[in-house]
């Protein structure tokens, strides 16, 4: 009998796997493309914006870290969801939220890789070169999941690493060259560029930051691939987080202090490259550039890695449809095709609204379910999971206000999408009920 475990227990994830894994889904396109469009909304508060981001997502964290140390699995979002709602329509839409807004993730990692590695040769903003390269680092990022577990680990360990020494050197570095009185753009409000919009814009600005952490939600979905998930998916979770957001306020100090608002929104989608160029001259760039690649293809290893495992929990619960013939790596091909096609046709800022708004509507439900139906369950604390409420809605409604006077299209898809799924999975759950009932009236017959 231990000569069976002993091998399995090798090939499960250590905590610095997770925490490897969660940061490679957390440290991508959330900084490298989004500092120029939270700039946007946010003006000079970007730091501010990260920071408030990551207080959103402790508090937002608790419902996921209680109910994942009480019960670990390969899909936790999806068994949360269907632990609160029960295996209906409901779940299975809140369930698909997540899972289509993670793929939105791997798109925006994907065009954000093609858009950081032409920047040197002046095509960073090609309609046909981003997305052909984003299409080929999706696609690369699927053959090393093919490999396993073991492989998975491996690079997401070590790309993690590369990739918050190269963020912090860079950011320590322009904190340095642009005067250490730079940190104090953290607690002051001088020389800062309001937002346009007010406190609404800011609000909906850190919606956008919030992005660059939501990757934490994955780490959720490693318990039955972790050493000890009861003890180690929590303190994962939440070194993650601290790891990101010290980096952050790094980054986005350093860039604010090299580049005015109007040039951050300007070159929004390669922020960091810019931002390197005036400090470190061309060898800055090229070094952002490779920091970028590493960030951006770890990031989307570690994330077809776990959200595949998120789709295999809701096939098996009957809410998500597999394809013809065995299983195998099914869940990976249909999340690497999808994440594909949405990188070949949606842009940077499309992408990013779309996960935002699909992201906070189902954090909001995860948070409404654990209130309602399973705080005594895992022994949460109520009153944690209704901060985080009010916390998402107070910044989801002013994005989504803003987006309306500003990008009324982007919202009209996310309406559809949104629509499309609650609408597949009443027809997925009423197909199951159908079936099962027949079942039931076969096995009763034969019974008789």
């Amino acid at each position: 009998m231990e000569d069976n475990s002993a091998p399995k227990n090798e090939q499960k994830l250590s905590l610095t796997g997770s925490v490897a894994l969660g940061t490679g889904v957390m440290i991508g396109a959330g900084i490298f493309a989004l500092v120029g469009q939270v700039a946007e909304l946010a003006g000079g508060w970007v730091p501010w914006a990260f920071f408030v981001g990551a207080v959103i997502v402790a508090f937002s964290s608790y419902s996921y870290i209680r109910y994942s140390a009480t019960n670990p699995s390969s899909g936790g979002i999806a068994m949360l969801l269907k632990a609160a709602y029960g295996a209906g329509v409901t779940a299975g839409s809140y369930s698909m939220f997540m899972y289509v807004s993670m793929i939105l993730a791997e798109s925006l990692l994907g065009r954000t890789f093609g858009t950081y590695l032409l920047r040197p040769f002046g095509m960073q903003d090609s309609a046909i070169w981003v997305p052909v390269l984003a299409v080929i680092a999706i696609a690369a990022a699927a053959v090393v999941n093919l490999v396993g577990n073991r492989w998975v680990e491996g690079s997401a360990t070590v790309t993690a690493a590369l990739k918050i020494i190269g963020i912090a050197v860079l950011a320590v570095a322009g904190i340095f060259t642009a005067g250490l009185s730079s940190l104090s753009r953290l607690v002051t409000s001088a020389d800062r560029t309001p937002p346009e919009a007010g406190l609404l814009g800011f609000m909906a600005g850190v919606a956008l930051c919030i992005l660059a952490y939501k990757g934490f939600t994955t780490i959720t979905n490693q318990g039955a691939d972790l050493r000890e998930p009861k003890r180690n998916i929590g303190r994962s979770i939440m070194i993650a987080i601290g790891l990101c957001t010290v980096l952050y306020l790094l980054i986005t100090v350093a860039v604010t202090g090299s580049l005015t608002v109007p040039q951050i929104v300007e070159a929004r989608d390669y922020a960091l490259a810019e931002a390197a160029e005036p400090t470190f001259g061309v060898w800055g760039v090229r070094l952002t550039v490779a920091i970028a690649m590493i960030a951006t293809l770890s990031g989307l290893i570690a994330s077809l890695f776990s959200v595949s495992k998120l789709y295999d929990m809701l096939r098996d619960m009957g809410q998500a449809p597999g394809l013809p013939g065995k299983e195998g790596h099914q869940s990976l091909f249909i999340t690497a095709g999808l994440a594909i096609v949405i990188a070949a046709f949606f842009d940077l800022s499309q992408i990013a609204a779309l996960g935002a708004i699909l992201y906070l509507v189902m954090d909001i439900a995860i948070h409404w379910g654990v209130i309602r139906h399973l705080k005594d369950d895992i022994e949460a604390k109520p009153w944690i999971p209704w901060i985080a409420i009010v916390l998402d809605s107070a910044v989801l409604v002013p994005f989504v206000v803003l987006k309306a006077q500003s990008a009324l299209f982007t919202l009209v898809i996310t309406a559809a999408v949104a629509l499309i799924i609650v609408v597949t999975q009443w027809i997925v759950v009423r197909r199951r009920q159908q079936s099962d009932s027949s079942s039931q009236e076969t096995s009763h017959h034969n019974s008789n």
